[in-house]
């Protein structure tokens, strides 16, 4: 959302949205949306990191405890408006891969600072 000062400069506000799982409000970037898709019948939960598929969207932090607090709350589908047995796997991999491709502190991809001597 852009607004304007009297000098009709632009001021860029971070919207706020809510977390399914925490329900902590946190400005969007800090969190993942998601949409339901229909495939074949079953409706299907995908991650929307671009924040451009269409339809509603629902908020999540992006970690894997959070999926599980949502997965356990049966939020997903009440978040989105589908049946509760809807797959979420998609949001789960999704989070899955971004935890494995976190670089570590200190920057040098190296999981093991002590590169294996103790």
């Amino acid at each position: 959302m852009t607004q304007t000062r009297d000098n009709n400069a632009p001021i860029h506000v971070d919207r706020t949205r809510t977390c399914i799982a925490t329900r902590t409000r946190k400005p969007e970037g800090h969190l993942l949306r998601m949409v339901a898709r229909l495939d074949g019948g079953a409706p299907r939960i995908l991650p929307d990191p671009r924040r451009r598929l269409p339809g509603r969207g629902a908020w999540i932090t992006p970690t894997l405890d959070a999926w599980a607090t949502a997965e356990k709350r049966r939020a997903f589908g009440r978040a989105l408006k589908v049946s509760a047995n809807a797959d979420a796997n998609p949001v789960r991999e999704y989070l899955e891969s971004l935890a494995a491709s976190t670089v570590p502190a200190n920057g040098d991809g190296d999981r093991d600072p002590t590169n294996g001597k103790t």
